[in-house]
C-alpha cells in the first residue's frame, strides 16, 4: 500500500528510512526525540547529529540509522505555531517535502513519518494532519514509495471536527434507521419466513433436475416398475393442489429439456466480471492505468495482475478504492462491487463511512483513510 497510517511507536517500525522531529541544534530533545535516540545508540548517533551541525527549521539532513530498525535516520526540524501568520503552514509542508525528497535521493522504497508538530509546539492538530496528508498526496503522484504515517500518541492525531461530526451523524442516523427496519422485520417475520423457505425449496428443485437430471431419471424409473397400491389419506388431493405444482411425468420430453437449457443458459450468460467492468469503466473516463491505481491508493504490482486476470476478485478495500478511484456514484459503486460478490451494509461502520464519503462526494483516499483509521477500521489500498 503506497500510504498507510498505523497506531506504532516510529522506533520501531521498519523501514528504509525513519524521520525523527529534531531540535534546531546537536542536542536531544524530550519525547519522541529521546525515544529515538536510545533505540539507536544514545552516544553514537548524538556524535553523528553533532557532525551535522543546526539544522533550519523546515530542513532536513541524514544520519546513519545505527540500532533503528532502519537505514537511515532523516532530521527534520518543525515550525513553532505562532498563530498561522508567521508561514508555519509552509514551513510544516517543507518538513515532509524535503524528508520525501532526500529519500528517494538515497534509495529509498519506504519511509515512516511522525505526525509532525501536532505535540508541544502548538501546531493545530487538524491542519498539522492536513498538511502531511497534502504533502503525501502530491509526492505520491509523481513517486514510488511507500510512505506510513505513525501515530502513537492517539491525542496528537485529529481531523476536522466538522467533517468528524458530520460521519458520526450519518452513521448514527443509518444505525437508527437499521433498527427500525429490524423491529419491522422481526413482526413479520413468520409470514415472510414462510415465503422465502418456498422460494428457496422451489429453486433449489429447479436447479436440482436442471443439472443432475435427477427428477427425470426419477420418472423414467417409474414407469417401469409397479409399485404397491396405498391408499391415500383423506384429504390428501387437496393439500396436493394447493401446494406448489409438482414436474408432470406426461410433461413432454422437449418441454423438460427446455427447462433444463433455460437454466443452464441463465448460469452461462452471466453478466461481466469484475475485471471486465472495471476497465470499461476506465476506458469510459479516459484515465490511464497510473492515474487510477495512484488514486486507488494500490501497489502497481497489484494492478498489472487485476488487468492481466479476467478471473481476478479483489479483497473488499481494494474493489471499493477502485471505485472511488473512478469517482463512482453510489449505484455504480453497488454495481461494480456486486460483480466481485461484495456488497455494503449500513449495519458496517466501514460500510457507512463509505457510503458517506460516496454520497459526499469525498474520493481523495488520504481523506477517507484518515476517517477509517479514526474509527479504527481497515484502511483502503492493497
Amino acid at each position: 500500500m503506497p500510504f498507510q497510517i498505523i497506531r506504532e511507536d516510529i522506533a520501531r517500525v521498519k523501514a528504509d528510512a525513519i524521520v525523527n522531529t529534531a531540535n534546531p541544534g546537536p542536542r536531544v530533545g524530550r519525547g519522541t526525540d529521546h525515544d529515538v535516540y536510545c533505540a539507536a545508540g544514545y552516544e553514537q548517533l548524538l556524535e553523528a547529529r553533532k557532525k551535522i551541525g543546526d539544522i533550519a527549521r523546515g530542513e532536513a539532513a541524514v544520519t546513519d540509522a545505527f540500532g533503528l530498525p532502519a537505514k537511515y535516520l532523516i532530521h527534520t526540524v518543525e515550525p513553532v505555531w505562532r498563530g498561522g501568520t508567521d508561514g508555519e503552514q509552509k514551513t510544516l509542508a517543507s518538513c515532509y517535502r524535503k524528508s520525501l525528497l532526500l529519500a528517494e535521493q538515497l534509495g529509498c522504497e519506504s519511509i515512516v513519518f511522525p505526525l509532525i508538530s501536532a505535540g508541544t509546539y502548538g501546531f493545530p492538530k487538524d491542519l498539522a494532519l492536513e498538511t502531511a496528508l497534502g504533502e503525501f498526496r502530491r509526492f505520491l503522484h509523481d513517486h514510488e514509495m511507500e510512505i506510513t504515517l505513525a501515530v502513537y500518541d492517539r491525542s496528537a492525531y485529529e481531523l476536522s471536527a466538522q467533517l468528524v461530526d458530520s460521519v458520526k451523524a450519518f452513521i448514527d442516523d443509518r444505525y437508527i434507521d437499521r433498527k427500525s427496519r429490524e423491529q419491522f422485520a422481526e413482526s413479520a417475520a413468520p409470514f415472510d419466513q414462510r415465503l422465502t423457505d418456498q422460494k428457496i425449496s422451489a429453486f433449489l428443485s429447479d436447479l436440482k433436475e436442471a443439472e443432475d437430471g435427477i427428477a427425470e431419471t426419477h420418472l423414467e424409473h417409474a414407469h417401469s416398475v409397479r409399485r404397491p397400491h396405498r391408499e391415500r389419506p383423506q384429504g390428501f388431493d387437496t393439500q396436493l393442489s394447493a401446494a406448489a405444482p409438482l414436474p408432470s411425468a406426461a410433461a413432454p420430453e422437449t418441454e423438460r429439456k427446455a427447462q433444463k437449457q433455460s437454466l443452464k443458459d441463465l448460469i452461462r450468460h452471466t453478466g461481466d466480471s469484475f475485471q471486465t467492468r472495471l476497465f470499461s469503466l476506465i476506458d469510459k473516463k479516459a484515465l490511464t492505468d497510473a492515474e487510477v491505481y495512484k488514486k486507488a491508493n494500490l501497489d502497481r504490482k497489484l494492478f498489472s495482475k487485476i488487468r492481466c486476470n479476467p478471473e481476478y476478485l479483489p479483497k473488499k478495500k481494494t474493489a471499493v478504492a477502485l471505485a472511488m478511484a473512478l469517482e463512482l456514484n453510489m449505484d455504480e459503486t453497488l454495481d461494480l462491487l456486486g460483480r466481485a460478490g461484495i456488497a455494503l451494509s449500513d449495519s458496517s461502520r466501514f460500510d457507512l463511512i463509505i457510503m458517506y464519503c460516496i454520497e459526499n462526494r469525498i474520493y481523495d483516499l488520504f481523506t477517507v483513510n484518515a476517517l477509517l483509521f479514526e474509527y479504527d477500521q481497515p484502511l483502503l489500498g492493497c
